[in-house]
């Protein structure tokens, strides 16, 4: 749990309240008050350890005020603004101090402005007592002023308001929240959130870089890994070439030479299948019972030549009839009548694709 210390400081004491905060809540957990040492020479056994953030009011009597008419009402804009805008008006030059500016009010075409200074050199004083403390303040505000924005008037800046104890607590709670002005501003702005973030991104990108050399790491293992995969692959390439084809002896691209021999050995697919001859005779077989002999049956890729003997032409010409379902371009391509009056004949046909 973080706690927060705000330091208010009055007049003639200044008070410590410890809150402890809670997702945004501010739970105030001790108050005490002390005397308010000469030129805020702080004791540091007034000030309790385990802060984390420091925020720190001052009293009306140790600020400077002007009233001032702008045309517009952005505070950021105002305070680019107000240097100029007070040249002259303040002794010693706008160089010489710290300015912020809260809309207070407006008229019928311009805001209303309540410029809030304070001398560089009480500041500095100021923050170098509280550091000698081991404290930062986050900012420096007046919790005082903000009761008097509640229902401002040039006059109420004039007297202190009358605040009790608890009042004070909930204006400090609501200062930290929304602090009414800060006034470290410029040289003394405050930077550890700065410096934080800053750490913060110096780490991260150490961090990325550090995940940039583990990626980098890991893709060069797999890289080298892959390459030892390819290269064994290649030499059991080469070992089952070397066993496929004892010829070869000038080796150059396992691959491509092997494509090759794949394509040659393709071109040569039907002279390696062949002719299925027990199929053509379980063709022949089943045709029906044939009146002629056949001494004779040739096949070559799918062509076939059978010649045999008959009766008569009509007995030819019922072989061929009969081989017309089994095979293709049924045709009787020679017929003669032989010294023993029987038909010599020639029958030509292709085996059906399927």
């Amino acid at each position: 749990m973080a706690r927060s210390l705000f330091i208010d400081v009055t007049d003639n004491r200044f008070n410590t309240y410890i809150f402890d905060t809670r997702q945004g809540r501010y739970e105030l957990r001790e108050s005490k008050n002390y005397p308010l040492p000469e030129k805020y020479e702080f004791l540091p056994d007034t000030i309790p350890g385990g802060i984390e953030d420091v925020f720190v009011s001052l009293p009306l009597s140790r600020l400077n005020f002007r009233v001032l008419e702008l045309p517009f009402s952005a505070r950021e804009k105002i305070r680019e603004v107000l240097p100029f805008e007070l040249e002259g008006m303040i002794l010693g030059g706008t160089d010489k101090v710290l300015l912020d500016g809260i809309v207070v009010g407006r008229t019928e075409s311009n805001y209303r402005v309540l410029v809030v200074y304070i001398e560089k050199n009480v500041m500095r004083d100021l923050l170098g007592k509280l550091s000698a403390c081991g404290l930062d303040p986050a900012f420096v505000t007046s919790l005082e002023l903000g009761e008097v924005l509640k229902e401002f008037s040039p006059e109420r800046l004039l007297s202190i308001p009358t605040i009790d104890d608890n009042e004070r607590i909930e204006i400090a709670r609501e200062e930290i929240r929304h602090p009414s002005v800060n006034l470290r501003r410029d040289e003394f702005a405050y930077t550890r959130d700065d410096d934080k973030t800053r750490r913060s991104l110096r780490l991260t990108a150490v961090l990325a870089v550090l995940l940039g050399l583990v990626i980098s790491a890991n893709l060069l293992f797999q890289i080298v890994a892959t390459r030892n995969e390819v290269a064994a692959v290649k030499r059991e390439m080469l070992k089952n070439y070397r066993d496929l084809f004892p010829e070869d002896k000038n080796i150059m691209n396992v691959l491509y030479q092997l494509k090759s021999h794949m394509k040659e050995l393709n071109g040569k697919e039907e002279l390696l299948i062949g002719d299925d001859p027990l199929n053509l005779l379980w063709k022949l077989a089943g045709a029906e019972k044939s009146p002629a002999v056949f001494y004779e049956i040739t096949t070559d890729k799918g062509n076939l030549v059978l010649k045999g003997e008959a009766s008569s032409l009509a007995d030819v010409q019922k072989v061929k009839d009969d081989f017309g379902p089994l095979f293709d371009d049924v045709n009787i391509a020679d017929s003669k009548s032989s010294a023993q009056g029987r038909m010599l004949f020639t029958i030509t046909a292709k085996e059906k694709r399927s």
